[in-house]
């Protein structure tokens, strides 16, 4: 089944416009609510088989991702390839595997999250896997909306690649124009 996911975002009424204060503590005139989409199990089922396809064959032996969104993620594109599945929550350190979830040495990892965009979480979880000594196979994300090629060092994958602008706090022009802030999550 062929997927146009622009289009399910779009139509889920997920992409979403105005002025938005974003996870990197960045601004943007766009943001992608992912569990507008998420909470279609056909669209996250269809969006996780095309993640699960492009990594089949690279020996996944646990996927992982950063809470919230990337547990579901997570979740199921570990069914759809039949291994096991965790998620790396916030602490001091950055993300940690809490709750009896833990990866072992050597075990091979796929990262997934919804959303990229400085790449903050996903680093994160990398850094929580290579603590425990895990072998990371690559990253997979719904929606890649980096304005520069976000380098992980690893292979990545994404559903979508759409671009979006984003600005520091200190200079952005939607700030200047007066717009007023949304703080996404509580949407």
């Amino acid at each position: 089944m062929s997927m146009d996911v622009e289009k399910t975002f779009e139509e889920s009424g997920a992409v979403l416009r105005g002025h938005f204060l974003l996870t990197s503590g960045r601004h943007s005139p766009v943001y992608w609510e992912k569990f507008r989409v998420l909470q279609s199990p056909r669209h996250t089922v269809e969006l996780c088989r095309l993640v699960a396809e492009r990594f089949r064959n690279d020996g996944v032996q646990v996927v992982a991702g950063p809470t919230l969104g990337g547990v579901i993620l997570a979740f199921e594109v570990a069914r759809q390839l039949q291994v096991r599945s965790a998620y790396a929550e916030k602490d001091d350190s950055g993300r940690t595997f809490r709750r009896g979830l833990s990866i072992k040495p050597g075990e091979r990892v796929l990262i997934v999250d919804d959303v990229l965009t400085t790449g903050t979480s996903v680093k994160d979880v990398i850094q929580a896997v290579q603590r425990s000594g895990g072998h990371i196979v690559g990253i997979g994300v719904l929606v890649d909306r980096s304005e520069e090629t976000v380098d992980l060092g690893l292979p990545l994958f994404s559903c979508l690649r759409s671009p979006a602008v984003s600005y520091p706090p200190d200079n952005c022009p939607l700030c200047q124009q007066g717009l007023p802030l949304t703080r996404p999550g509580g949407l």
